[in-house]
């Protein structure tokens, strides 16, 4: 698995993340979001899903990164293969947070943008 974090001047967080997710990477990502929220304090996030293959077999059930960061999270926008579209937003549990999550296509990576920064 491979996850870069890229950070711009409009709090943007730009996340690429490839392979198999693993749980460690998971909260390694999740550290340095924490860190760009206290650089910027509300973010929103670009999730480009690129030869992902799915997660590792774990324990997925800590949810204190978004109890206490989601409130600073604007929106998020994952851009990945259609077949991952209803597991990505599951494990982003899209509907519960208090911010939208919309996945798109590789095919409509500006139209992903757009919407992000959007209102």
């Amino acid at each position: 698995m491979s996850i870069q974090i890229s950070d711009d001047t409009n709090g943007i967080l730009t996340v690429r993340v490839s392979g198999r997710l693993t749980e460690s990477e998971l909260t390694d990502l999740q550290n340095r979001t924490a860190a760009a929220i206290g650089t910027h304090g509300r973010v929103r996030i670009l999730v480009f899903a690129e030869r992902f293959e799915g997660w590792q077999r774990g324990r997925w059930d800590d949810f204190s990164f978004e109890e206490q960061y989601d409130p600073n999270i604007e929106r998020m926008a994952i851009v990945g293969d259609r077949r991952w579209k209803d597991l990505a937003l599951i494990f982003t549990c899209k509907g519960i947070r208090p911010f939208p999550i919309e996945y798109f296509t590789p095919g409509e990576i500006e139209k992903a943008r757009v919407w992000l920064t959007g209102p």
